[in-house]
Order: structure tokens, then sequence, then C-alpha cells
């Protein structure tokens, strides 16, 4: 199973429409993957490890494919549309990780 991770920091001047993202963004990038994706998720970050801290990441979208192959040729065709959608949501340049679920 290959999971995409699209982490937001938390930056002081960030900008994130929540509610555009679930209703909006999240649904687009699963139609657009044409049923490929497994699973997708929308983590909020509540704090880091410290008590009363900051989370780094201020959202976490994950998606699920079943292999590398699946999600590339279902995601990438797509990137230059889903990240022109970036600006109705969020002034924050999202990490983008690709890994292998072990467990």
């Amino acid at each position: 199973m290959i999971k995409v991770s699209v982490l937001y920091p938390n930056t002081p001047d960030g900008r994130f429409d929540l509610d555009y993202y679930r209703t909006r963004h999240v649904p687009l990038v699963i139609d657009r993957c044409a049923g490929a994706i497994r699973r997708a998720e929308i983590e909020r970050g509540v704090a880091s490890v410290e008590p009363g801290s900051q989370p780094p990441f201020r959202i976490a979208g994950h998606l699920l494919f079943d292999s590398a192959e699946s999600m590339q040729a279902s995601l990438v065709p797509h990137i230059p549309e889903l990240l022109a959608d970036l600006p109705n949501f969020t002034n924050i340049q999202p990490t983008v990780q690709i890994s292998e679920v072990l467990m």
C-alpha cells in the first residue's frame, strides 16, 4: 500500500479554509483519481509533544493507494489542476511525502 501525505505547516501567517478543503478540494482529488484511492483522511493538528504547544502541521491529508503504479497513473496527470486549486483554500506551501505502508 502507498500513502501520499500532504502536510500543511502551521505558519504564523498561514491561511487555511478547512471547509473548502473538506467539501471541495479533497472530493476533487478523489474524483480525479477515478476509484484508485482506497482511503482518504484529513487530520487537524492539535498540539506537539510539549503540553500547550502548537502542532508543527495545521492540516495533514492522506491518500492511500494499492500501489505506486496506481497512484502515479491516477494522480500524477491531475497534479497541475490540483495545484491550481490550492489558492482557493490556503497560502501555505505543503510538504508532500510518499510512503510505503508497512503495518
